[in-house]
């Protein structure tokens, strides 16, 4: 058997390898038990498992789970396009700018963020995104806030139920949901020129901590795993939904990956804005 190390992409035998997972470290336990960390190849979830429960993934299944979220993300891309070149012949003929909602999306892991930061420019929106670990958001989110004033707030990364299915309101039952609440808490404490739109949470967060924070939306009302994707199609739709239209979960839902068991909130008003020349 193939000894588990950092970097492997592994899956859990006790749930039938149905996540794909990268291994971030492994750790030894009082009882001298050897633990890894893992984080979600294509799902935003952290978990640990013990060695003796991991397998490694062969190269086809890994190239698999790779594939659908790479199919998935040029999919959102192609439809957006489809949109964005009708509004441009308008804006043509109609002598209009159009300007979409500013994002500033903070992202605790790095190879998400480099993917985010890549589907936001080729869609063209106005996006900024840092990779900044969950732990660290609530101390950087003020002045990067302050620096960028953005429209639009995504807090995101990896996050997960320390025993699923338990203590739904215990803060310190979530891997990094207090990390979460206390970056948005961060945010609203701010005074900004903008009303600012915050998504906030990953897999399993916990989501009542997040909309009493001050969130517009946030995952996990079902405490059930969300995809990539998930925060960058509430960032997009609320950028580019008219600043006289206000955006509601329902309006979104269909795109979500568990629609709102996943992700859902409050709404909040569009971001785009359409100026005559």
């Amino acid at each position: 058997m193939n000894k588990i190390k950092k970097g492997d992409i592994v899956g859990r035998i006790s749930y039938g390898k149905d996540v794909a997972f990268i291994v971030e470290k492994i750790i030894k336990t009082h009882d001298k038990k050897e633990l890894a960390i893992l984080k979600g190849l294509t799902i935003r979830i952290q978990a640990d498992s013990y060695l003796d429960d991991l397998e490694l993934m062969n190269p086809k299944q890994v190239e698999q789970h790779v594939r659908q979220l790479e199919e998935k993300v040029a999919k959102r891309i192609q439809k957006y396009t489809k949109v964005k070149n009708s509004e441009e012949y308008y804006s043509i003929r109609e002598k209009i700018i159009i300007y979409t909602g500013k994002i500033l999306h903070l992202d605790g892991d790095r190879k998400y963020a480099e993917k985010s930061s890549r589907y936001y420019r080729k869609i063209g929106l106005n996006a900024i995104v840092k990779n900044i670990s969950e732990r660290k958001q609530p101390l950087i989110v003020g002045s990067l806030l302050q620096r960028y004033k953005p429209d639009i707030l995504i807090i995101t990364g990896h996050d997960g139920m320390i025993r699923k299915g338990t203590k739904f309101n215990d803060i310190y039952n979530y891997r990094n949901s207090r990390y979460f609440i206390q970056t948005v808490e961060e945010a609203r404490k701010k005074k900004l020129e903008k009303d600012l739109v915050i998504f906030a949470g990953a897999c399993q967060s916990y989501y009542e901590g997040l909309m009493l924070a001050g969130a517009n939306f946030a995952s996990s009302p079902a405490r059930i795993l969300i995809d990539f994707m998930d925060p960058l199609v509430v960032a997009e739709k609320i950028a580019i939904t008219n600043s006289d239209k206000f955006v509601t979960i329902r309006d979104i839902e269909s795109e979500l990956r568990d629609g709102q068991r996943g992700v859902s909130g409050i709404g909040a008003q569009g971001k785009k804005k359409t100026l005559l020349i």
